[in-house]
């Protein structure tokens, strides 16, 4: 198995210790772990090695997790502070459900878990059947095609795929040669060769509609390509905008070439774009809140023609 980035690591930590701290005596075999969430020994005893340096203020033994990792076991003792009832605020509530929901999208998570039942249990206190309730969805890939995509790369068989593409808006056929998963920013990724386009290819995987195994082998590159959402090299061209203080999320959202901070507290950003139909979206769904200072050749007046087109469909 490919070296874990820092963020699968983590995803998968926080899946594995509350699923191990549930089976009987809060012991599980490292071959039951490794079966369940497609790990090895050596990436596992990675997951697990900052494991007992977790819990809370002020970090005295008796409030730390205490893992314990022998040969072929894994033990997990949770210490009371994380078994007492918690009081929480709003926001602390709504980042709680998001996040459970996130963990529970791992592949391998058990839906019966600890986890899963307390969520259960936050969710109906707060009155989830009520007309005020709020629902909190999480794209997540599809389970039985995240097991398709993991048997494909495993055998090295190539698959076709539908596959939902957001810049260009459409649906299509696909065939592509599957190296490996990655996790980026709680969202699964596949990183591929893909026929079509005759080069590498990262595609998101709650995208993907249906896979098809083919029965036609590939080689995998040694070594695979390092694991990049957006390479800006490929960039259709780059676009100035001067943003808010309400349009900070842009550059914890999306790679930047350049951010400077002005006086205001707005930003001026530098973005590489790959393709129009994504500005286009960026810039309407920032509103007033982005003004283009700069653009390539091609990227002028973008917001502005996708804007008057909306404009025709309403009036129509």
């Amino acid at each position: 198995m490919a070296d874990l980035t820092a963020a699968e690591r983590l995803d998968r930590t926080l899946a594995i210790v509350p699923w191990v701290a549930n089976q009987p005596n809060g012991t599980a075999t490292f071959a039951e772990i490794g079966e369940r969430f497609n790990i090895d020994s050596d990436d596992l005893r990675d997951c697990l090695v900052v494991t007992s340096m977790v819990g809370v203020h002020p970090y005295t033994p008796d409030v730390l997790i205490n893992a314990i990792i022998d040969a072929d076991t894994v033990s997990i003792e949770l210490p009371d502070y994380f078994r007492r009832p918690l009081r929480l605020t709003a926001e602390q509530t709504f980042a709680l459900l998001t996040s459970a929901k996130a963990l529970l999208s791992v592949p391998g998570a058990d839906e019966n878990s600890a986890l899963a039942r307390g969520l259960a249990k936050v969710l109906n206190a707060l009155g989830e059947a009520s007309e005020t309730a709020v629902e909190i969805a999480i794209d997540t890939a599809s389970d039985a095609i995240t097991e398709q995509l993991r048997s494909a790369i495993d055998n090295k068989l190539s698959v076709e795929m539908s596959y939902y593409s957001y810049g260009r808006d459409n649906t299509g056929s696909r065939v592509i040669d599957p190296w490996t998963i990655h996790s980026e920013g709680g969202l699964w990724y596949l990183q591929g060769w893909c026929h079509a386009s005759g080069a590498e290819r990262i595609f998101r995987i709650d995208r993907i509609h249906e896979v098809s195994l083919l029965d036609s082998l590939f080689e995998v590159p040694d070594p695979v390509p390092e694991f990049r959402l957006f390479d800006s090299a490929d960039a259709q061209g780059r676009v100035t905008l001067r943003l808010s203080q309400q349009a900070k999320w842009v550059i914890e959202y999306y790679p930047t070439e350049s951010v400077t901070q002005e006086t205001n507290g707005a930003l001026t950003v530098e973005l590489a774009i790959g393709s129009i139909a994504w500005l286009e979206r960026l810039l309407l769904r920032l509103g007033p809140d982005a003004a283009v200072l700069d653009a390539s050749e091609g990227l002028e007046g973008v917001g502005a023609a996708s804007a008057r087109r909306l404009l025709a469909i309403y009036s129509e």
